[in-house]
């Protein structure tokens, strides 16, 4: 590759050909402004706030899209760019609703801080606001066209990464708008929920749906038993609200707040995932040996799920019957658990905590229920559950790490990675080797389904005889792209599909702590995150589903055996084609 030499504030730098001066900039830590760039998915200079000076030349240049070329001199913080800068700016807060002590993104807000940083104080350009739509009708994502800049990250992450696609531009000049097709609610459109556009957008125009003063009024009410689950991508990002560094566990001191924050009991979904994998992995088990429907592919994703029963439908049959590990955690709190403690399940209130906002679209399913009961009552966030903390005064970083109750709280490692992609598959595995084995393998670190590649496809060899080949993608452009060669017959020799719809699996999901555009340029959260999840598993004593104790107490006492008729009718399910409506 050709090699550029050129001059940037002074100092002399060389890089390949065809890199961007932005880019160039920050391998000379030279911070150069941006609000529209998002790395390798928003790269079109549409905002202005990157312009930057080059020797020579009359007009500004925007340094995101702008290559740099063989002996050019850029001035990134010139009178002439800092004007310019200024006056953009300014134009950009005239038109956005500047309610930043209320915003749910204050303090973490792109455009609040370019404000302080580029010390603009004063908004002399007046008049008419461009937004004036609030669409609140979808369960899980709230979208404010009074505070839309018009950077365009929401529509290009939506239709390139996710696949997606229902965000687009409408409108010209002063009217241009980002929304769905004909003014539609996103309730109106074939939105996964996935939440995506929310951690990506840099100010407060998409937002999830809070349910937090549901939570308070369930646990301020003496009639309730209220009861809290946690997802193990929620330990793995919750700190990070707190100031932690990122890819930190954080699991002793969520458990600690959580019960400061006054709920009854505080239990783990991941005893939810390692019920998930005995289910899954004995329904796999049976259609291999049975001629099931393969490729079987995973069920714990509510953003796949409806992105499949949408975009995908005649491919429902391969779906597991499975419930997330979300629901199965529910369904068992309100059976086994209210059986157990004399309890009305009508008089409980589930409570999740998820890395995800279609979790909140997901427990609202008429199929997730058992005998009445909806398996789940109210979804939260990891960004609400962290507000809550904060509303609720608790000093976070004070208190000592505790454990989950008990039973209900135990879990193996092989639980705690679903929430990087890959995880399923490989806890998965882990059991599916051990039972066909029938012993105690101990090269348990299944590498191949690992990592953050956007489509992973590998051949694990589970026993002498069985040879499993498996696909994991992750993203909704991804599981586009499975689903086609699905379509096109290019799976028929895989066994086993994990899809996840969020990039990077449930750590990255829409629910998420948000990182800025400018951290993103440095870091891939996604790996950060799941680094933490697998330091975690290999913590912990049991590894694998099916030896924790507490789950094989559950199937001796209760469930009888993995897909009997009675986990049937509480852990599984059916799901059926959504129209696309627009």
């Amino acid at each position: 590759m050709n090699e550029i030499t050129f001059k940037i504030n002074g100092q002399e730098i060389t890089v390949p050909e065809g890199t961007t001066i932005l880019e160039a900039a920050r391998m000379k830590n030279i911070d150069i402004p941006t609000l529209c760039y998002l790395k390798g998915i928003n790269e079109i200079g549409a905002c202005r706030m990157c312009l930057v000076e080059i020797a020579g030349a009359r007009a500004l240049q925007a340094a995101c899209v702008y290559p740099v070329a063989n002996g050019i001199e850029v001035l990134t913080n010139s009178p002439k760019v800092q004007k310019a800068r200024k006056v953009n700016l300014s134009l950009i807060l005239s038109d956005h609703n500047r309610e930043c002590t209320t915003c749910v993104r204050s303090e973490n807000c792109e455009l609040q801080a370019l404000s302080k940083e580029l010390d603009v104080s004063d908004i002399p350009y007046q008049g008419a606001k461009s937004g004036h739509t609030i669409d609140d009708m979808s369960t899980s994502i709230v979208r404010d066209e009074t505070k839309c800049i018009l950077c365009k990250r929401c529509q290009s992450v939506c239709n390139q990464v996710q696949g997606v696609g229902v965000l687009g531009a409408v409108g010209r000049g002063f009217n241009s708008q980002v929304q769905p097709v004909f003014g539609r609610s996103l309730a109106e459109v074939g939105c996964i929920n996935c939440g995506q556009c929310i951690i990506n957008c840099p100010v407060g125009a998409l937002k999830e749906k809070s349910n937090i003063q549901d939570v308070w009024d369930a646990l301020n009410d003496p009639t309730k038993t209220v009861i809290v689950e946690t997802a193990p991508a929620v330990r793995a990002a919750l700190g990070e609200e707190f100031g932690h560094k990122m890819g930190e566990p954080c699991t002793g001191k969520m458990a600690a707040a959580l019960r400061r924050l006054g709920f009854d009991k505080v239990f783990d979904t991941d005893f939810g995932a390692d019920v998930t994998i005995m289910e899954e992995g004995y329904e796999l088990l049976g259609r291999l040996q049975n001629g099931g429907v393969l490729p079987m592919i995973t069920s714990c994703s509510p953003g796949w799920i409806k992105f499949v029963e949408t975009y995908y439908p005649q491919f429902i049959p391969n779906l597991s019957s499975c419930k997330s590990p979300q629901n199965m955690t529910g369904a068992l709190l309100k059976s086994h658990y209210a059986q157990m403690n004399n309890i009305d399940p009508k008089d409980m209130v589930v409570v999740s905590v998820m890395p995800c906002t279609a979790k909140k679209y997901e427990v609202q399913r008429e199929e997730l229920a058992v005998d009445g009961n909806q398996d789940v009552d109210i979804s939260i966030t990891t960004r609400e559950l962290a507000r809550m903390i904060k509303a609720a005064r608790i000093m976070y970083d004070r208190l000592p790490d505790e454990d989950f109750d008990p039973y209900y709280g135990d879990s193996t490692g092989a639980a705690v990675i679903f929430g990087a992609t890959g995880g399923v598959m490989e806890a998965a595995v882990r059991t599916l080797a051990d039972v066909l084995n029938k012993k105690d393998i101990k090269e348990i670190d299944y590498e191949a389904v690992r990592g953050v590649e956007g489509i992973k496809r590998a051949t694990v060899d589970v026993t002498p005889d069985l040879a499993v080949k498996v696909v994991i993608a992750h993203g909704g452009a991804n599981l586009k792209t499975v689903m086609e060669q699905l379509k096109a017959g290019e799976l028929n020799d895989v066994q086993f599909i994990e899809l996840m719809g969020c990039p990077g699996g449930c750590v990255n999901g829409g629910g998420q702590p948000i990182v800025s555009a400018k951290d993103k340029m440095d870091i891939d959260i996604r790996a950060e995150r799941a680094k933490a999840l697998y330091t975690e598993d290999a913590n912990k004593g049991i590894r694998k589903s099916h030896q924790n104790p507490s789950v094989v107490r559950l199937y001796d006492e209760f469930l009888e055996e993995p897909n009997s008729h009675k986990a049937h009718h509480i852990l599984h399910t059916t799901y059926s084609k959504k129209p696309k409506l627009y």
